[in-house]
C-alpha cells in the first residue's frame, strides 16, 4: 500500500510540474515577466537588508506603511474565498461548487503574500526567528500579532490540505471521501472570518490610535473583503474562460455579482457612518480623518487618493447593482476591477497612514513609498500571482479530465 501511494504521488507531482512548465509562447513570456518582477523584488530586498528600513520612507511616526497596507488588504482577499465555499458546501450550490477550487487557490496565493509582507516589513530576515513558536519570543496568548500569525498560517494549511486531497483523488479518477475532508472545510469557513477579524482587532485594540478605535472596524473589514475578493475572482474566472478550455457558466458570474453587491453596499453604509461620526461633531480625535479627507497643516497627499477611491467604490457598486449590461463582460469586468482598486486604496493606505498621523504628540508628516518599497511589493505580488498560476493550471486540467471521465462513464 505504501509503494502504491508513493507511486501515485510521484505520478501526480510529475504531471503537475510538466503541465506547469509546458505552454505556448505567450504563457512562457508571462512566466518570464513574473520572474523578472520577482528578481527586481529580491534585488530591492537586498538593498533593504544592507541599509535597513532607512531604505523606506517609514519613520518613528509612520511605522507601518505600504507593506502593511497591502498585507491588510490581502488578508481580506484570502478570507473572501469563504463566499464561494459557504454556498457550495452549506447550500449545495452546484454552480459555485464547480469554481470553489479556484477560490481556494486565490486564497493560498493571497495568504503567501500576506506572510511575505509581514516578513519584509520586519526589515531583515534575522528577525524572523521571533515568529517561530518555542524559539522566538512569541508572547502568546496576550499579543494580537501572535494570534494573527497563528490564524494566517492555520488558514493557509487548511487551504492547502483540502484542495490537494481532492485534486489527488480526481487525478487518479477516484471520488474523494467526504468524511476525510468535509470537517476541514467547515473549520476553514469559521477560520476565514477569524483571520480578518483578528487583523481588525489588531488595529482596533491600539488605544492611542483614535482613527482605528471604531466598533465597526471588524464588520467593515469583512464587508470590504467579501466585496473585493469575489470581484477579483470574477475577473480571474473571466480570464480562465477566455484563455483556457475550462468554461465558466454565466450564472456563476451572476451569483458572484449578487454577493459583491450586498457586501459592497454594506461596506459603503459603514463608510458613510464613520464619516458622519468623524465630521458631524468633530473633536481632537477627528484629526486623522481630517488629515485623510481634507489634509492637515499642508499635508494632503492622501486626499486625492481617498476621494478617488470613494468615487470608484460608489460607481462600481451602482454599476454592479443595476447591472446595465446584464452581466456583459465589457461592463461586469471593468466594474469589478474598479471596485477592487477602490477598496485596495481605501483599505490600504487610506486605513494605515491616517491611523498613525497625527502622532500621539501631534506630529503631522506625509508618507509615500520609496522605489525600494514599490519594487519589493511588486516582487511579492508577482510571486503570489505565480503561485496561483502554478496551482490553477494543473487543477483545471485535472478537474476537466475527471469531469469528462465521469460524463463518459454515465453516458
Amino acid at each position: 500500500m505504501t509503494k502504491s501511494f508513493s507511486k501515485d504521488l510521484t505520478a501526480f507531482i510529475k504531471d503537475t510540474l510538466w503541465w506547469n512548465l509546458s505552454g505556448g509562447l505567450g504563457y512562457q513570456l508571462y512566466l518570464c515577466f513574473l520572474a523578472a518582477l520577482m528578481v527586481l523584488g529580491i534585488y530591492a530586498y537586498f538593498i533593504q537588508i544592507n541599509i535597513g528600513l532607512a531604505a523606506t520612507n517609514l519613520s518613528n511616526i509612520v511605522s507601518w506603511g505600504f507593506y502593511i497596507a497591502n498585507f491588510t488588504f490581502l488578508v481580506g482577499v484570502a478570507a473572501a474565498a469563504v463566499m464561494i465555499i459557504l454556498p457550495s458546501y452549506i447550500y449545495k450550490d452546484k454552480d459555485l461548487h464547480k469554481v470553489v477550487i479556484i477560490g481556494e487557490m486565490v486564497a493560498i496565493g493571497a495568504l503567501v503574500m500576506c506572510i511575505l509582507f509581514v516578513f519584509v516589513d520586519m526589515g531583515g530576515p534575522a528577525k524572523a526567528w521571533h515568529l517561530i513558536p518555542g524559539i522566538g519570543i512569541f508572547n502568546w496568548p496576550t499579543s494580537l500579532l501572535t494570534w494573527d500569525i497563528i490564524v494566517l498560517n492555520g488558514y493557509l494549511a487548511l487551504n492547502l490540505l483540502v484542495p490537494t486531497y481532492i485534486l489527488f483523488c480526481h487525478y487518479h479518477n477516484r471520488k474523494p471521501d467526504e468524511k476525510k475532508y468535509r470537517p476541514f472545510v467547515f473549520i476553514s469557513i469559521f477560520w476565514a472570518f477569524g483571520i480578518h477579524l483578528v487583523t481588525a482587532f489588531l488595529y482596533q485594540g491600539l488605544p492611542a490610535r483614535p482613527f482605528w478605535n471604531n466598533p465597526l472596524m471588524g464588520p467593515r473589514f469583512l464587508a470590504s473583503a467579501f466585496a473585493a475578493g469575489p470581484a477579483l475572482i470574477i475577473v480571474l474566472l473571466g480570464i480562465i474562460d477566455t484563455v483556457t478550455t475550462f468554461k465558466i457558466e454565466s450564472q456563476i458570474f451572476n451569483k458572484l455579482r449578487r454577493i459583491i453587491v450586498v457586501a459592497a453596499i454594506i461596506n459603503l453604509i459603514m463608510l458613510f457612518s464613520e464619516i458622519f461620526k468623524e465630521f458631524y461633531l468633530p473633536t481632537h480625535h477627528s484629526l486623522p480623518a481630517i488629515y485623510l479627507y481634507f489634509g492637515l497643516d499642508g499635508h494632503n497627499s492622501l486626499v486625492p487618493w481617498i476621494w478617488t477611491a470613494i468615487g470608484m467604490n460608489v460607481t462600481a457598486t451602482l454599476t454592479l447593482a443595476f447591472n446595465p449590461g446584464k452581466n456583459n463582460p465589457k461592463v461586469l469586468f471593468p466594474a469589478c476591477i474598479l471596485l477592487f482598486l477602490g477598496i485596495w486604496i481605501e483599505k490600504g493606505m487610506g486605513l494605515i497612514v491616517p491611523g498613525l498621523v497625527p502622532s500621539p504628540m501631534g506630529e503631522v508628516v506625509s508618507y509615500a513609498p520609496t522605489w525600494v518599497e514599490i519594487a519589493i511589493t511588486l516582487g511579492v505580488l508577482a510571486l503570489g500571482v505565480f503561485i496561483v498560476t502554478m496551482l490553477l493550471k494543473p487543477a483545471l486540467i485535472i478537474e476537466q479530465r475527471f469531469e469528462s471521465r465521469n460524463t463518459a462513464a454515465v453516458g
